[in-house]
């Protein structure tokens, strides 16, 4: 248990404590919490603060946002890990609150670094001490809080999103640090070529811990005016680096590499070039984003639970985090790449775009349209309409649902692949009873 505090001593810490804003104005991001005007600024320039749950990446300013509340607020600051305290330590810091509020007048604002890897014991061991106005609860989580967090806790805490860093956010905290000849480096004068500030922008991902760490580490390896170079990161950062090159052209050719491995049911390989995005330091949600419209573009109705399979996979990164998560989305590849393969919807669904496009104007056929009044009734909408249901197996057999300069139109054709087979028989079976029907009309 250890307090928050603005008062270190400069020689020994680290570029990234240093460079720690001490106001808002200093403060980097989260823009949507922080900007002009949002509510939480105004209550912390009131000096007024609340319980709240801080859920984000690392290093994107959770405990500064601690820091800074406690600043305004004017409180006292007590700090435990759920890496490595219990309610014991729990316990010590609500004393020690109780203690400051009857010495000196004055509230603790109890942060708890890594919540929720609190039990639900450990956790309910807050409410009281919340509800009774003993501490202003602060936790910081980099897991979702619906999942993690019990809801007797959250319905006391406010839950606050702390977004990923941009890339420009990045360059910014990093710039700055460079130039503060206070708090940072700029007594020594080094200089940051722009390609080398956007790949370790890149390569933080939205980490300023990160990238400041990195930069003091440069640092070390240079003399004062000295220039900062692309091997010198390499060396700092290791092997992470080399998945991006300065424009991001490698990153995203290993993107391509994926999908492409995939589309050609090739799951060994396109496990081989999501492990080299990962080596690379790149964002594994990224990749389950892309699963996402491979599952649609490439696997299609041929296997429709992919789409399933990517979701869950999404959303089980989330749940779990990055070890487990990572497996996650690596089983969702294979699954993927393993699947009967079909573009015909995508290529239906083209098909049907250009057509819309290119027909904007053509009116929709009473029978189609809805009629909610009986006005609408009377002048014929919706007149003739054939309920599907109330036909035999379900089907209004003979009914155009196309305007009728359209009406032979055709964009899906689907494959014999897969579940995508089954489906085209039934769409044959579907186009006989048409025949059929149109037969009878001429009769």
């Amino acid at each position: 248990m250890s307090s928050l505090s603005f008062n270190f001593a400069p020689d020994f810490r680290p570029l990234a404590a240093r460079m720690r804003p001490r106001t808002i104005a200093e403060y980097i991001g989260q823009a949507h919490l922080l900007g002009e005007g949002q509510p939480l600024r105004k209550a912390l320039e009131a000096g007024r603060a609340h319980s709240m749950m801080l859920w984000g990446p690392p290093g994107t300013g959770k405990t500064t946002l601690a820091e800074l509340i406690a600043h305004y607020s004017n409180a006292h600051v007590e700090r435990i890990s759920a890496v490595t305290s219990g309610v014991k330590d729990i316990r010590a810091a609500i004393e020690q609150a109780k203690a400051v509020a009857e010495s000196r007048g004055q509230r603790t604002l109890l942060f708890v670094d890594e919540v929720h890897r609190f039990n639900k014991s450990q956790q309910d061991a807050f409410l009281p001490f919340i509800e009774d106005g003993t501490v202003i609860f602060i936790g910081a989580t980099t897991e979702n809080p619906s999942f993690e967090i019990n809801n007797a806790l959250l319905s006391r805490a406010r839950v606050y999103l702390i977004k990923r860093l941009s890339h420009d956010e990045i360059a910014h905290i990093v710039t700055q640090a460079l130039s503060d000849t206070e708090r940072g480096l700029g007594q020594r004068q080094f200089v940051m070529p722009t390609d080398v500030l956007t790949t370790l922008a890149q390569l933080c991902d939205g980490d300023a811990r990160k990238a400041l760490n990195l930069i003091e580490l440069m640092s070390d390896m240079l003399i004062d005016g000295g220039t900062f170079t692309t091997d010198m990161l390499i060396q700092v950062a290791g092997h992470q680096v080399a998945g991006f090159d300065k424009n991001g052209d490698q990153f995203y050719d290993l993107i391509s590499a994926v999908h492409k491995s995939i589309r050609g049911s090739a799951p060994d390989a396109a496990l081989y070039w999501f492990c080299r995005i990962l080596e690379g330091g790149g964002d594994p949600l990224y990749v389950a984003r892309r699963l996402l419209a491979i599952a649609s573009e490439d696997v299609g109705n041929a296997d429709p639970a992919a789409m399933t399979i990517a979701l869950n996979a999404w959303d089980c990164f989330h749940r779990v985090g990055p070890a487990e998560g990572e497996r996650a989305i690596a089983q969702a590849i294979v699954y993927l790449a393993s699947a009967p393969k079909s573009n015909a919807v995508y290529t239906a669904f083209k098909a049907a775009r250009e057509l819309a496009r290119d027909t904007g104007q053509v009116e929709v056929p009473h029978h189609l349209r809805n009629a909610p009044t009986q006005l609408m009734k009377d002048i014929g909408m919706g007149a003739g309409y054939r309920y599907a249901h109330d036909e035999a197996n379900a089907y209004a057999s003979g009914e155009n649902y196309f305007p009728e300069s359209l009406q032979t139109a055709q964009f899906y054709f689907p494959t014999e692949r897969g579940f995508e087979k089954r489906i085209k028989d039934k769409l044959a079976q579907l186009a006989q009873l048409d025949q059929a029907s149109e037969h009878k009309r001429y009769e």
